[in-house]
């Protein structure tokens, strides 16, 4: 009895102890050739929103290193592709991945995997196993991105 209790306290200890590794919120059946298929929220994405998460330095941040023309916010910048026009590029499902986890597209990319909590480098304690935006977050950027249907400057 003792070694029972003792075996089923040990064996909840792996599967809730905070040093397990945590399971990635992309699995790989989610993916479908380069797109994200699925909505990663329950609740439909806001553009209005996804251009704030767009410029927010605190959230996205995605004018660090993209630009779009027109878009009223400083110090855009030009290491990522531009991205005016984009939605009428790519279908949302194509953006969706591109935000989660560009490196299932392109390995070697410099941009972060907004919502891949495993296989990262350099994560401080305090957010490992956390992704740098919620899939709300993502969804709202789907849809700002998906109405940025103009065309790129000549």
């Amino acid at each position: 009895m003792i070694r029972a209790t003792l075996l089923a306290v040990v064996a909840l200890g792996f599967t809730t102890s905070c040093d397990a590794p945590p399971a990635d919120l992309i699995s790989k059946h989610m993916i479908i050739s380069d797109t994200i298929p699925s909505s990663l929220s329950s609740t439909p994405g806001d553009p209005e929103i996804g251009r704030e998460v767009f410029v927010s330095r605190e959230r996205g941040h995605c004018v660090l290193c993209h630009i779009i023309d027109g878009l009223d916010a400083p110090f855009q910048g030009d290491v990522g592709p531009e991205l005016t026009g984009i939605g009428a590029r790519l279908t949302g499902a194509q953006i969706r991945l591109r935000i989660a986890d560009p490196s299932q597209i392109w390995p070697d990319t410099i941009m972060p995997s907004y919502y891949r909590v495993t296989g990262l480098n350099q994560v401080d304690g305090d957010f490992m196993g956390e992704p740098v935006l919620t899939g709300q977050d993502i969804e709202h950027l789907v849809a700002y991105l998906g109405e940025e249907k103009g065309s790129t400057a000549e």
